[in-house]
Order: structure tokens, then C-alpha cells, then sequence
């Protein structure tokens, strides 16, 4: 029976993306709908048969905020969250934001239509937190970013020690003997989020600390967290950089767009330039090469997160805020430099 799944790997698409297009959403580009509904065509596809990746119900109890279309990670944690959620009895709605929207918006919006007992996001940028989720009473969870210096009672918070994340993923580079590193994904500006600062913080510390030469102007290409903007942000710091031999991608999506941008600038992956994602997504296990990866606990985010929030849904408990321990994958990816 084909699925979900099986439309996105089909058609290049996300998960995301193809349930949107199934769910009729304007946001999403002519032609990306018109090769999406035609691969739905040619297979048969019987969304009703996959209901557990559709779930946008308005009498559902529980909301959960995803920031980022295109994210293959998001995704893996929500359908671990869908999963959970069913183990305990609950339907939950799910609502799409782009990586620019801003999520605590459509929060307050959410309570005032759907008035969720709940909320999860899936992602988010601390400053909106900061500034504008007191107008939110529901007990809620951000996942992936830590919010425990915010100090809201009804907000609790899983995720990966980002820092110390990036801190390993670069000292793997510098074991293997690199000192022309470049870092790709992110960005400067205060939509970045915590994630992208955290992930840039912690690699150029162990860059300092091993004396590694770094400037935003020759080292660094921002980028959204997605295989086409990854692509695009390589090519940029290769041709302005072409001396370095490895790179650090703020995600494993960033990494599979920086692979095939170095092999379309007539190099090697990793006998020219190594990679080295984070993430751990399932896709990298079977990329050529696989990609070595900073692999985080999916399994242990969702669980984690929806037992929390609905312990706090049921009885009145304190926010809590949890760092879930990662692991570095060796992959393919990275080799010594030739020189």
C-alpha cells in the first residue's frame, strides 16, 4: 500500500509538503501541488489510509506548532509524537508555520479557534518566547529549544545540548587533522533562533580554541534548514573560499544539499572537502557517502515531550526543562584532507 512516505521520497517533497498538498492548503507553490497530485495519480495514493500524518482535526485536544515546511527532522519527532499520543488516547491537530512565522502568533490564534487544553512546538525562536508567550495560559512544551531562562510556569522545554553538539561535531573535523573549516546554516539576524546561535557558538569556540583561522566573511554561509538552501549556501562559501577542506552543516538537510554542491564544484566528498551534519535523520544512513552526524534522540524528544504536557494537562505540575543526550555517528563523510 503506498503512503505518505512513499509520495515524498517519490516526489522530493517533504512529508510536510505532500500533506499539505492532501489537505488542499494555498500555501504551497503551483508547481510543487501539480507533481505532488500527479505522483498521487499515477499510485493510487488513498490519503484516508494515512491518516496519522493528516491530522488537522479542530476538535482535537492537544495543538502541536511545527516551525519549518521543510524539515525532515521536525518531522520524524512529530510522527514519534503522533505515535505517543495515540498510546495515551489523544488526537492532536497540527499546524505548519514557514521558518520566518512566527510561532507564539499563531499560538494566541490557535487558542482563541481551536482552544487546545495544550500546545507542543516543534521548534521556535526564543525571542518571540521572551517577549510575547505570556499571552498564552495553556500548559505548554518547546522542544528542541530550551526555554528554562525564561522562567514561565507553564512552559517546559526538551532538547539536545546544542552547544556542546556543535562542540563535538567540529572537534571530529579537527581530529582528522582540518584547519580550513567552513560552517554553513543559520543565520545572523535575530530569526535565527537559539538553534542557530547555540550550534554557531559552539563550533567557533573549539575554532578558537584550537586557533583555527574563522571570519563570517570567508568561513561562514547562512542558510534556511533545507537540502535546496544548503546547496546554494555551499556553492557560495566554496567559491569564496576555495581552500577549505571541511565543513560543519548546521543540519543533516544542510549537509546533503553541501554534498552534492562540492561534487557539482568538481570536488570529493570527503577525499576533497569533508561533511559533517547534525541531526541524525534516517536519510543520511543511505546517502553516498553517508554522512557523519550529530544523531539526537528523537525517540526520547517526543516521549518526553508529550508525557510532560499531558502529566500538565491532567494535574497541576511545574514546568520542567531536560537536556536529551545525542551521539556522534562516524558516517562516510570525513577524511583526512589530502595535504
Amino acid at each position: 500500500m503506498t503512503t505518505i512516505r512513499d509520495i515524498a521520497k517519490l516526489s522530493g517533497f517533504s512529508t510536510g509538503t505532500v500533506s499539505r498538498v492532501i489537505n488542499n492548503h494555498p500555501d504551497v507553490n503551483p508547481a510543487t501541488r501539480e507533481k505532488i497530485e500527479a505522483i498521487i495519480r499515477e499510485t493510487g495514493f488513498q490519503p484516508n489510509a494515512n491518516a496519522k500524518f493528516l491530522k488537522q482535526t479542530i476538535s482535537s485536544t492537544i495543538t502541536v506548532i511545527v516551525k519549518g515546511i521543510q524539515n525532515s527532522f521536525f518531522e520524524t519527532i512529530l510522527e514519534e509524537m503522533q505515535e505517543v499520543f495515540k498510546e495515551n488516547g489523544e488526537e492532536v491537530s497540527v499546524i505548519f508555520l514557514d521558518e520566518t512565522e512566527n510561532e507564539v502568533d499563531a499560538a494566541e490564534h490557535a487558542c482563541s479557534t481551536r482552544k487546545p487544553r495544550g500546545l507542543i512546538f516543534l521548534g521556535g525562536n526564543i525571542q518571540e518566547f521572551r517577549k510575547n508567550f505570556e499571552k498564552i495560559t495553556v500548559p505548554s512544551v518547546l522542544v528542541t529549544v530550551d526555554a528554562s531562562q525564561l522562567g514561565y510556569d507553564n512552559l517546559s522545554s526538551f532538547t539536545t545540548d546544542d552547544i556542546s553538539g556543535a562542540k563535538e561535531a567540529v572537534s571530529y573535523l579537527v581530529r582528522f587533522g582540518h584547519s580550513r573549516i567552513g560552517i554553513v546554516g543559520g543565520s545572523l539576524d535575530e530569526t535565527s533562533g537559539q538553534l542557530s546561535t547555540s550550534r554557531l557558538a559552539g563550533a567557533r569556540e573549539i575554532l578558537d580554541t584550537h586557533r583555527i583561522p574563522f571570519t563570517f566573511e570567508n568561513n561562514y554561509a547562512p542558510c534556511r534548514f533545507s537540502m535546496d538552501d544548503g546547496y546554494r549556501a555551499t556553492r557560495e562559501l566554496l567559491q569564496k573560499n576555495p581552500g577549505i577542506t571541511a565543513i560543519f552543516a548546521m543540519s543533516d538537510l544542510i549537509a546533503v544539499g553541501a554534498v552534492r554542491a562540492v561534487r557539482d564544484a568538481g570536488k570529493s566528498v570527503p577525499e576533497d572537502v569533508s561533511v559533517i551534519g547534525y541531526d541524525g535523520i534516517d536519510y543520511v544512513n543511505y546517502s553516498v557517502p553517508r554522512i557523519a552526524t550529530i544523531r539526537q534522540n528523537t525517540g526520547e524528544l517526543a516521549r518526553r515531550s508529550v508525557e510532560d504536557l499531558l502529566l500538565r494537562v491532567s494535574y497541576s505540575r511545574s514546568a520542567v526543562h531536560e537536556k536529551i543526550p545525542y551521539t556522534v555517528i562516524a558516517g562516510e563523510s570525513v577524511a583526512k584532507p589530502r595535504d
